[in-house]
């Protein structure tokens, strides 16, 4: 059974396909900067720098603003992950409206479960 695609729909699937792979490597990219900004080693320095500040104003102000820069990295990556997420979310509930189901960078009918017959959006042969 080929599954045919509402030649009325074109232009918005296509360009909703378009933001799906745009929200898709956002996404992506998000998640390494937070996989970074955990990974990131300033909080060990600023922890020592507290070692020391125990006679120091600056070193306590130091350790304070590195623990800053690390926290605002990490939630400032999680906020860019979370907000990919939701606008990827928001165009799968767009697919699903319109009898399509996107699995990661690749686009599906609904009735497929198998997942066997992906669709081309810009294939102008799969609208009727």
């Amino acid at each position: 059974m080929e599954r045919f695609l509402q030649a009325d729909d074109k232009f918005d699937i296509q360009q909703n396909f378009r933001r799906a792979l745009k929200c898709n490597e956002q996404l992506t990219t998000a998640k390494d900067a937070v996989k970074d900004a955990k990974a990131s080693r300033v909080w060990i320095v600023a922890l020592v720098i507290m070692v020391f500040a125990m006679g120091s104003d600056f070193f306590l102000g130091a350790s304070a603003a590195l623990f800053a820069h690390y926290f605002y990295r990490i939630i400032r990556a999680w906020y860019a992950a979370s907000r990919a997420e939701e606008l990827l979310e928001d165009n799968e509930r767009w697919f699903a409206s319109k009898g399509l189901k996107l699995e990661g960078k690749v686009l599906y009918a609904s009735q497929d479960t198998q997942l066997q017959q992906p669709l081309d959006p810009f294939n102008d042969q799969d609208y009727r």
